[in-house]
């Protein structure tokens, strides 16, 4: 079936980056049964998620600061070694159920984008399996 490059510009370090329309315009006019979405990055991971409050992303990057905080004595001498355990965590791909309309996603649900070490601009690869 192919896969599809998208650019996804991020404006902050820590950032959830809802990327659902970009994915879905990737697939347009596409078929096939699953969708799955990737990214190449260390410090950055894909999620699904609450899209319709803010608040969740927001707390959700609020936990993983708790968990992993930034400032903490690091081997890794790039200053970004949290970055990369955040990754670790989300991973760093999605796979859902794809239809003719488009990504399967429940109601309130969203592709996201996990800015853990940005700005940057951040490849994505977009795949749709038979």
């Amino acid at each position: 079936m192919g896969t599809v490059e998208i650019q996804i510009r991020t404006s902050q370090r820590v950032q959830a980056r809802n990327i659902t329309r970009e994915v879905s315009k990737a697939v347009q006019g596409r078929t096939g049964s699953l969708l799955h979405v990737y990214t190449p990055h260390t410090t950055c991971g894909l999620t699904i998620n609450e899209e319709a409050d803010p608040h969740v992303t927001q707390d959700i990057m609020e936990a993983l600061d708790r968990t992993v905080p930034r400032n903490y004595p690091y081997k890794h001498m790039e200053g970004n070694s949290d970055a990369h355990i955040k990754s670790t965590i989300t991973g760093c791909a999605v796979t859902v159920p794809f239809s003719q309309s488009g990504p399967a996603l429940g109601t309130w649900q969203g592709i996201f984008l996990m800015e853990f070490d940005g700005p940057r601009e951040r490849k994505i690869f977009v795949t749709i399996l038979e």
